[in-house]
């Protein structure tokens, strides 16, 4: 719309027509967001029709008008018009609303206005004090007190924009609670809301709000609401940083009580209510109280704290580790209390030091979900489109069932506390193996998967995968901070391993095995099966390694006996030095173990060793002729691995079977086991010292060395 009609756009919002003014405030809300078109309309007193639109009209010419001062509010113009003595009644109007229109359209605008009206901050002062933030609303608020819970409610629209619209007002406010409060340190009613910002925010929780956010993330409709929700995110994870900043302080009432339902919940003895076990009173005063009570002096060491006194062991997690303890033990009391008690049946250095677990599934969830670079102003910043699967990661709905993911890890810790049969110094053992398991589950599960299911496999997750992820992300903690020194010392394993599995194939052919022999095609029935056997053809051959590995020696027999033959009884040998190849299908049957091995079974694996033809022929090498030497037919797969590698390393190649090359994969691994358990755990994610694998010199050498007595 051109500027020169605006002086014919405001007489026809003037006008007594409604059909006239609603066509005029529709055109208006189409032109208002240009900035030169609203300059003109605000010198022209175009304020001052589009209020008493406002505030007198209704349907859709109320709607469009609501439509038009958002607009304009959006573009950083007319906010004079909430600077005025009479500013009240429009704001008034606007909660009035809110709380009372069921159109849709109406309430997107009215709502779109308070966003505006509590999230901005006016670099001038105003005519008006508080003009703008929560404490505009506060006076319409009191009117219709039941505006957090008709806000609340309204998440649940059907209407996306209207969902949007609504967070986007709980995110301003509990963004305005907070700034408040740390603009005004020291006044505990600083955040406009007329109460401490922690109570504010525990007064929308109560309605429901979570859950509705919850519900919210994990729905279908995350690209339209995807800006505020990803806001209403960060500003949870300010508001946990912040719970953890407030030290937990016994002078405060609520602190105090909270310490003193903790204690009460673990159904203390009487002793430890109010006295010693022998009757006489401690020298120790009650934590928190002023007088001569005295207290059992493990009253605060029985539920698993360090020192009888509670608050200062609080120091890391905060108020944050005082609430998730406190929710703990009011949800599972009767389980806490049996915890306890079945503590208390056990030595004192085998007791699972329940607070302290609590404290430390705080910390482990407040450094997983990153809370500690939480900023009140990365709420500010836009939300850009991205793809679904980005979404995914980029939302984390668990981080709004904190409370129930807190009991989860405490319940997993008590479980691998047990399992692993730890003590008061494996503390910070079960806590990493805690932190593992909450990255693994909770790390990894997509927006859509339920909390039910996190829960379950937080206290299924087996002990043994989890050790062994804890190794694999040692190693890789190990192969990212020192490069070339760890893979030196895998390449160093590597070798040992090939040394110590080749001398084990080797004991293997040096203590003699038995193989099969096929039988001849025509074979005669006689009476007697063996006689036959032997007559026409045997059906075993022996086969064993010399003493000084030099030769191997073999004989075929009719009979399988009981006693392993002697070398003096195997009449034939091969020279090691003459053999040229060995080759065999067994490396295509990837040396599974076969479930057959029982004598006479039939068995497809074949073993053929290769010689020159003559010294000549050795002499060419790989060019050689050579011929069959010897036909070996394994009993078991097993069997011909341990030959068939046995015999390849005797002549130094390597060997190709899956089953030796497991077997020395298996000794490399625990080999590096062994190792990375005698580092200290700092040393884990830090990089090597600059003088780590240096060859040690000194002046006057001509190359350098490093002897190791």
């Amino acid at each position: 719309m051109d500027q020169a009609e605006i002086p014919a756009l405001l007489a026809r919002l003037a006008s007594d027509e409604d059909a006239s003014r609603k066509m005029a405030v529709f055109k208006l809300q189409s032109s208002i967001n240009d900035p030169s078109f609203a300059d003109v309309f605000i010198s022209s007193g175009g304020l001052i029709i589009l209020r008493r639109l406002i505030m007198n009209s209704g349907g859709n010419t109320l709607a469009y008008s609501l439509q038009s001062l958002s607009r304009l509010l959006e573009v950083d113009m007319g906010w004079e018009i909430f600077d005025s003595p009479t500013s009240g009644d429009l704001v008034d109007r606007i909660v009035e609303l809110v709380v009372s229109n069921p159109l849709v359209n109406i309430l997107r605008g009215a709502m779109s206005i308070l966003v505006a009206l509590v999230g901005h901050s006016s670099p001038e002062p105003t005519a008006t004090p508080g003009t703008f933030g929560f404490r505009a609303l506060r006076p319409a608020i009191a009117v219709y007190p039941q505006f957090f819970d008709l806000v609340v409610q309204k998440l649940q629209s059907a209407d996306h924009a209207l969902c949007a619209t609504t967070l986007s007002l709980i995110n301003a406010l509990i963004r305005d609670a907070v700034t408040n409060e740390e603009t005004n340190k020291g006044n505990t009613t600083s955040s406009g809301t007329g109460e401490e910002w922690p109570k504010f925010i525990k007064r929308l929780q109560d309605l429901g709000l979570i859950k509705s956010v919850y519900t919210l993330m994990q729905s279908a409709a995350l690209q339209d609401l995807a800006h505020p929700l990803l806001e209403f995110q960060c500003l949870t994870k300010v508001l946990l940083k912040k719970w953890r900043k407030v030290r937990v302080d016994l002078e405060r009432p609520e602190h105090r009580r909270a310490l003193k339902g903790i204690h009460l919940a673990s159904a203390p003895s009487k002793e430890h209510l109010n006295g010693t076990s022998d009757g006489k009173p401690d020298e120790t005063p009650e934590v928190g109280k002023k007088g001569s009570r005295k207290h059992h002096p493990e009253k605060w060491r029985r539920l698993g704290f360090e020192s009888e006194s509670p608050s200062s062991e609080f120091q890391s997690a905060g108020f944050l580790g005082m609430m998730d303890l406190t929710d703990y033990v009011r949800k599972n009391e009767d389980g806490f209390q049996k915890l306890l008690l079945e503590q208390s049946t056990r030595p004192l250095h085998e007791r699972c030091p329940v607070a302290r677990a609590s404290m430390a599934v705080t910390l482990t969830l407040f450094e997983h979900f990153d809370c500690s670079t939480a900023d009140i102003e990365d709420t500010r910043v836009l939300f850009q489109v991205v793809e679904a699967e980005q979404q995914d990661k980029m939302f984390q709905p668990l981080l709004l069932q904190w409370s129930r993911l807190h009991t989860a890890g405490l319940q997993a810790f008590f479980r691998l506390w047990k399992a692993t049969g730890a003590e008061q110094n494996d503390f910070e053992k079960v806590v990493e193996l805690v932190r593992i398991l909450i990255d693994r589950v909770v790390g990894q599960a997509g927006r859509h998967k339920d909390v039910v299911e996190i829960e379950e496999e937080l206290s299924e997750y087996d002990l043994a995968a989890l050790r062994k992820l804890q190794m694999d992300l040692l190693s890789l903690s190990f192969e990212d901070q020192w490069g070339d020194l760890f893979s030196g010392a895998r390449r160093s394993l590597k070798q040992e391993a090939l040394d110590f599995v080749k001398e084990q194939r080797a004991r293997c052919l040096l203590q003699g095995s038995w193989f099969s022999k096929p039988a001849p095609r025509k074979e005669s029935r006689g009476e007697d099966l063996q006689k036959s056997r032997a007559t026409h053809g045997t059906l075993w051959r022996y086969a064993k390694l010399s003493h000084n590995r030099r030769y191997l020696h073999w004989a075929d027999f009719g009979l399988r006996t009981g006693q392993e033959p002697g070398l003096d009884a195997l009449t034939e040998k091969v020279d090691l030095r003459t053999i040229s190849s060995v080759v065999s299908n067994v490396s295509e049957r990837k040396g599974e173990a076969s479930s057959t091995d029982l004598p006479g079974a039939k068995h497809s694996t074949k073993i053929t060793i290769y010689g020159f033809t003559s010294p000549e022929e050795a002499h060419k090498g790989a060019e050689g002729k050579e011929e069959p030497v010897l036909v070996l037919y394994p009993l078991s797969d097993s069997l011909a691995s341990e030959w068939l590698d046995g015999l390849l390393m005797l002549l130094e190649q390597s060997p190709i079977t899956a089953e030796t090359n497991k077997l020395v994969d298996l000794v490399v691994d625990y080999g590096m086991k062994i190792r990375l358990l005698k580092v200290r755990m700092e040393a884990t994610y830090s990089p090597p010292p600059p003088e780590a694998g240096v060859t040690p010199s000194r002046d006057g050498l001509d190359a350098d060395y490093f002897y190791d007595i």
